[in-house]
């Protein structure tokens, strides 16, 4: 028993120090601008062990020199409440939760068990069903800052305890801030800054609002429309963003 107990003692003192080291990174990034995050180095390691090159392209600009264009249309895109919920939008999450039951249950449907007699019969690999997330500016930056990409509970509890704690520590105006200099917009690619130049040649404080509009989009697949930047659906979608942006508020 003193085994068991000198083991379950360890593991609340390093779940306990992990905590006061998430702690002090965010009290630190009240005044601090991060270097890079936990996801920019991972991308970091996979280019250069996959394709043996570094790519990474970022700058960072203050809250004030970016352009409210982008503000607005990630916002819209991305997490319209922002400005008012407490980190987690439950009513987004909750409406995320019932497409993705739905989703689930049309995919049984369409592919149902096979019986017994013709389990060994070949079939044609049924498609995964799409997950639609719910998650919140906050919460996103929470997973890319400090945590491994892994899809998790205990991952998942952590990301709600950090992004209460961002919320708190930070507050709105420094959340986006951070998070729109550190998002990815393309493979190396990480910023608005470093967005603006890649894809329009200009600062992001010179977007307009289509052009930021067309960024918010990109952004829950930037690799993919980075290699396809005439596509019809980025085009259109843009354009309902731009619609959006009027009633997106700023925190």
């Amino acid at each position: 028993m003193k085994a068991v107990f000198r083991w379950v003692l360890l593991i609340i003192v390093a779940a306990a120090a992990l905590q006061l080291f998430f702690l002090v990174r965010i009290a630190l990034m009240a005044v601090v601008d991060p270097q890079s995050t936990t996801f920019q180095r991972s991308e970091a390691w996979r280019l250069a062990t996959q394709k043996g090159r570094l790519r990474w392209r970022q700058q960072w600009l203050p809250y004030e020199s970016i352009s409210d264009h982008l503000k607005r249309a990630v916002i819209a895109s991305e997490d319209g409440s922002f400005a008012n919920h407490d980190g987690v939008d439950w009513e987004a999450l909750e409406k995320a939760w019932e497409r993705n039951t739905r989703a689930e249950e049309r995919a049984a449907r369409q592919h149902p068990r096979q019986p017994a007699a013709h389990q060994f019969a070949p079939v044609r690999a049924a498609r995964p069903p799409k997950i639609v997330g719910g998650s919140t500016i906050t919460q996103q930056l929470a997973k890319n800052l400090l945590l491994s990409g892994e899809r998790t509970l205990l991952r998942k509890g952590q990301e709600m305890v950090l992004t209460f704690e961002l919320e708190k520590m930070l507050g709105k105006e420094r959340i986006l801030e951070i998070y729109l200099n550190s998002v990815e917009w393309g493979e190396g690619v990480f910023g608005a800054e470093a967005a603006a130049r890649h894809y329009y040649r200009k600062s992001a404080a010179e977007l307009t609002a289509y052009e930021a509009a067309r960024l918010a989009v990109m952004l829950p697949r930037p690799k993919y429309f980075e290699k396809v930047p005439n596509s019809g659906y980025l085009a259109s979608r843009a354009w309902t963003i731009v619609a959006r942006m009027r009633e997106a508020e700023l925190p």
